[in-house]
């Protein structure tokens, strides 16, 4: 295993690569807090993806806050004394968390370790497939000057996630859209089409009138936006609705001759706040 600068990869639990896509790697975990009715919890350490829209469904709607500072620390101890020097950070947009600056702050304070931070502008798989894919440069020798200065800008740059959400209204309850807006969307079956923009943000790309309509607009998107899909790994990440997932990956297979796909869950933190029945679809594009 090439890796001769000894650079190790941090990310945050929303990324949600799950153990076996991590196996083998540097890949370090910070978990993101859950409080629910019952207690806090760590994300994937004391509570899954399941766990969170079993809640959900009941009606609870558990709160999210920072890492600890403490796990924090603890784990870029681990990272030095695991034998590596330099640790490229790639972290839960800016736009919807802290959790970046929070290592920024911690990474200014280190002398024994060298850390770049980036924001994935991005959330779930779709840092995920950031963190992946500087793993596998890594290994084929890409240097940490070329990797912090060109790759992994270039990949934040250019990994696309799309997303649909089955209805608004959890992202109401969180303040990310208004009252009046879930209210219309909900009457009218309005499922609309999610994006993260520049600033980390979400915001509304398109609308569908019902379910299926608005999975295809998830496919239509990386039609427009994609380069060439038949060569990449494509990641597709559900809210407790792996049908409607299978169904975005029998898509992308057959309109795009996409050959690789990885389905896996919207994590616990993201997964609160876009609620069940969300899909995301994450790739690489055209620069935005």
């Amino acid at each position: 295993m090439s890796n001769p600068e000894k650079i190790a990869l941090l990310t945050d639990s929303t990324a949600d690569l799950t153990p076996a896509m991590r196996e083998g790697k540097p890949i370090y975990v910070v978990p993101l807090k859950i409080r629910c009715d019952d207690g806090e919890f760590s994300d994937g350490v004391d509570i899954f993806a399941q766990d969170v829209y079993d809640r959900l469904h009941r009606g609870e709607l558990p709160r999210t806050s920072l890492p600890e500072g403490g796990v924090l620390s603890d784990t870029l101890d681990q990272i030095r004394a695991d034998g590596y020097e330099k640790v490229i950070a790639v972290m839960l947009s800016g736009g919807l968390s802290g959790t970046c600056n929070l290592v920024r702050v911690q990474a200014e304070q280190r002398d024994d370790l060298d850390i770049a931070v980036f924001d994935s502008r991005s959330g779930s798989l779709g840092i995920g497939i950031i963190v992946l894919q500087l793993w596998e440069e890594i290994q084929a020798g890409t240097g940490w000057d070329k990797l912090i200065h060109e790759r992994v800008p270039h990949l934040v740059d250019n990994t696309f996630p799309f997303f649909s959400v089955d209805t608004l209204e959890y992202l109401r309850r969180g303040g990310r859209i208004g009252r009046i807006t879930a209210l219309a969307g909900t009457m009218l079956s309005i499922k609309p089409v999610m994006h993260v923009d520049d600033e980390g943000r979400l915001v509304k790309v398109g609308t569908a009138r019902g379910r299926n309509a608005s999975l295809k607009a998830l496919v239509n998107h990386m039609e427009e936006t994609a380069i060439d899909p038949g060569s990449q790994v494509v990641f597709i990440s559900h809210g407790d609705c792996l049908e409607d997932a299978r169904y975005v990956e029998r898509q992308v297979r057959e309109k795009l001759g996409v050959q690789q796909v990885e389905v896996g869950y919207i994590g616990p933190v993201i997964g609160a706040h876009s609620g069940p029945g969300t899909v995301a679809l994450f790739f690489l594009g055209k620069e935005r």
